[in-house]
């Protein structure tokens, strides 16, 4: 009988080793030592008879053979993945690994208090949450749903609307008063503008819209400012200490617009929407992890909104 080169039992190993950057990450991930990660490495490319990963001192990285390795060892899991879900199904309990990715203040603020009420209802299922400053590449394979604001371009990839969302305009009343009220976009000129850079979006330009149909008018504002971050908590903490104007998610405002402690400015134009979205791959479209836990941000975002 010929030798097998490929064991089923490998091939969420080798996903793992990977995603990480360095075999001491990788053994972290599985729980395991270094020593044992290097040594079931090497016999599974001994085995094999082929590299799958080069190694340096700092990183690692794969040989064309461990790229496709690696796809294929993805896509027979992600379609074990889909067989137990479908089985699952039928009892109503997802289990396993849910793999989410979220912005970092919103991800705080919003979607950790979802996910504690989820695992709190779904104990079966282990969820691990990262955090960035950007969403990833949607071609990145590193999570099962992202939750980001906009809709994605991308047709292969499913993006759900959670909730509406808008971006406003806003600054403490201590600086109103000191630098007074803009009363047209033009005036932002005159202001000191509170920088983020985040994602895609162009940064020092703001957009504003007024008027309906054949009468609406976009402006396109270059602001100027001294101060900036990637960071959108740091923000709204500088413009609640009174240094100057913030275009900000209201998701991320609104409860400081509601005590006073930051006011509107020109409530009359509209800025680019910013609506809420779970994004994930056309193949997880079947897993109840993923329906369920968009279906909790779902109804969590309605009961915040409603507040």
């Amino acid at each position: 009988m010929a030798a097998q080169l490929i064991q089923p039992s490998e091939l969420g190993f080798f996903s793992t080793v990977a995603a990480a950057s360095s075999l001491s990450t990788a053994a972290r991930d599985l729980g395991v030592s270094t020593a044992a990660v290097s040594k079931r490495l090497a016999q599974m490319e001994a085995r094999i008879g082929i590299p799958l990963v080069i190694r340096t001192t700092r990183r690692m990285s794969l040989t064309p053979e461990g790229e496709l390795y690696l796809e294929y060892a993805r896509r027979i899991l992600d379609e074990l993945d889909q067989l137990n879900q479908q089985l699952n199904n039928a009892k109503k309990k997802p289990r396993g690994l849910l793999r989410v990715n979220a912005t970092l203040g919103f991800g705080r603020m919003h979607v950790a208090p979802v996910i504690s009420a989820y695992v709190a209802a779904y104990p079966e299922v282990d969820v691990q949450l990262q955090l960035s400053a950007d969403p990833p590449a949607l071609t990145e394979d590193a999570f099962d749903i992202c939750i980001r604001f906009g809709a994605p371009p991308d047709a292969r990839i499913v993006a759900r609307k959670l909730a509406s969302n808008r971006r406003l305009l806003c600054a403490s009343p201590e600086y109103l008063r000191r630098h007074g009220l803009p009363a047209t976009p033009a005036d932002l000129r005159h202001h000191n503008c509170i920088g983020i850079r985040q994602g895609s979006d162009a940064y020092g330009v703001w957009r504003l819209t007024s008027g309906k149909g054949r009468k609406e008018r976009t402006e396109s504002v270059h602001i100027r400012g001294n101060l900036t971050t990637n960071d959108g908590e740091i923000a709204v903490n500088w413009a609640l200490e009174g240094h100057g104007i913030l275009m900000r998610a209201e998701w991320d405002i609104r409860r400081h617009l509601q005590s006073g402690r930051l006011i509107q400015v020109l409530p009359g134009y509209h800025t680019p929407e910013a609506d809420i979205y779970a994004v994930y791959h056309q193949r997880h479209q079947q897993s109840s992890r993923i329906r369920l836990f968009t279906g909790f941000l779902t109804k969590q975002f309605a009961l915040f909104q409603a507040d």
